[in-house]
C-alpha cells in the first residue's frame, strides 16, 4: 500500500511540474498526508529521474526541476541542449570574428548568443576569454549597416519564390536605383553577404556588359537601403533552377561578367592555397614544382586577383 501511494504521490507531482505548475512542499505534504520530508525526497527521485532520462536521449531538451524563491515552489525549466561541442563554439566564434561581416553591435550580440550554448559555465567563461582579446579590438566594416533582418527577409523570399523590391546604391556611382528580381541565393565572400538575383527588366538588361546574360545579377546586401517581398511568386522549373553550389564555385569575387575559363601557370610554393581559392581550378601538369592549371570563373574579378599574385602567376590566355 506504501508503494502504491507514494508511486501516486509522485506521478503526481511529476504531472504538475509537467503542466507548468509550481509545486509548494506543505501544499503537497497537507494533499497527501505526510511530511515535507517526504515530498522533498520524491522532488529528489524526480531530478534523478531527469538526470538520467537527459542523458539517455536524443531529442536535444532537457528538463530540470528549480526552486523560485519568490513562488516559494519548485517548477520544471525546459532547455535545449546544443548540438555544438565547446570546441565547435570556439571555432564558430573565431571565425565570426575573422569574417568582420557585421556591426560591433551585431557580433557581440551573435558571439554572446554562441558562447551561451557551452554545456557548462566554467566552459563558457574559458570561450570568453580565449576570444576576448580579439572581441574587445573587433572593427567593424565601414559601412556600419545592421542587416540580419534584411537578409531574413532575403532568404524567405527565396524559399518561397517570392518577387522582390529593392533600392540599392550602385558602387559605381553611389547612386540609388530601384530593382524588381527574382532572389536566387544569399552568399558571403571577404567581410560582405551578396544577393544573387535575376533582372526581367529588358530596359535594365539592356545595359548589361554581356549581352544576353542568363546568370544572376550580384548584389551587396549592405547596400541594400530598402527590400520589399511582393505578393506574386515566380517559378523556377527543376531543370532551370539556379545551383547556388555550382555558382558559388565559378564567383570567388563577386563580380558580374561572362564565364570564362582561364589557364595559368603557377610558381609559388603552395599550389594547395591556389586550389582552395579557385574550386573549379585543376592542375593540367607540373614540371620542376611549376603548376599549369585551368579553372573556370565568373567576371573581371580574377584579374585583379591574379595581378595581386605577382610573378607567381603567369596568365597563358583562356582555354
Amino acid at each position: 500500500m506504501g508503494d502504491n501511494s507514494k508511486i501516486t504521490r509522485v506521478l503526481n507531482i511529476f504531472s504538475k511540474l509537467s503542466e507548468g505548475k509550481v509545486v509548494n512542499k506543505p501544499e503537497e505534504a497537507n494533499i497527501f498526508g505526510v511530511d515535507e520530508r517526504t515530498i522533498q525526497r520524491d522532488i529528489d527521485d524526480i531530478r534523478k529521474y531527469l538526470d538520467f532520462d537527459s542523458g539517455n536521449n536524443n531529442s536535444g531538451i532537457t528538463d530540470r526541476i528549480i526552486y523560485d524563491h519568490v513562488l516559494k515552489g519548485y517548477y520544471m525549466e525546459r532547455a535545449y541542449k546544443s548540438k555544438l561541442s565547446n570546441s565547435e563554439i570556439l571555432a564558430i566564434c573565431k571565425i565570426l570574428l575573422d569574417s568582420r561581416a557585421f556591426t560591433k553591435k551585431e557580433m557581440d550580440k551573435l558571439i554572446g548568443n554562441i558562447v551561451e550554448c557551452c554545456s557548462i559555465k566554467s566552459e563558457e567563461d574559458i570561450v570568453r576569454k580565449l576570444i576576448a582579446n580579439e572581441q574587445y579590438h573587433y572593427i567593424e566594416p565601414q559601412h556600419k549597416s545592421d542587416f540580419l533582418d534584411l537578409l531574413w527577409k532575403a532568404g524567405q523570399a527565396i524559399k518561397e519564390q517570392k518577387y522582390i523590391k529593392i533600392t540599392y546604391t550602385r558602387t559605381k556611382d553611389k547612386k540609388e536605383v530601384k530593382r524588381e528580381l527574382k532572389p536566387a541565393a544569399i552568399m558571403f565572400s571577404e567581410f560582405y553577404f551578396y544577393l544573387a538575383a535575376f533582372i526581367e527588366d529588358e530596359k535594365t538588361r539592356e545595359n548589361f556588359e554581356v549581352p544576353g546574360d542568363v546568370y544572376p545579377t550580384i548584389y551587396r546586401i549592405d547596400r541594400i537601403k530598402k527590400l520589399e517581398v511582393l505578393g506574386e511568386k515566380f517559378k523556377m522549373p527543376h531543370r532551370d533552377r539556379f545551383e547556388e553550389g555550382e555558382f558559388r564555385k565559378r564567383i570567388q569575387f563577386m563580380y558580374g561578367g561572362r564565364l570564362q575559363r582561364i589557364k595559368f601557370r603557377y610558381y609559388g610554393y603552395s599550389v594547395e592555397a591556389i586550389l582552395d581559392r579557385l574550386p573549379t581550378a585543376r592542375i593540367i601538369s607540373e614540371k620542376d614544382g611549376v603548376y599549369t592549371i585551368s579553372a573556370e570563373v565568373f567576371g573581371k574579378g580574377i584579374e585583379g586577383w591574379i595581378r595581386g599574385q605577382g610573378k607567381s602567376i603567369e596568365v597563358l590566355g583562356e582555354s
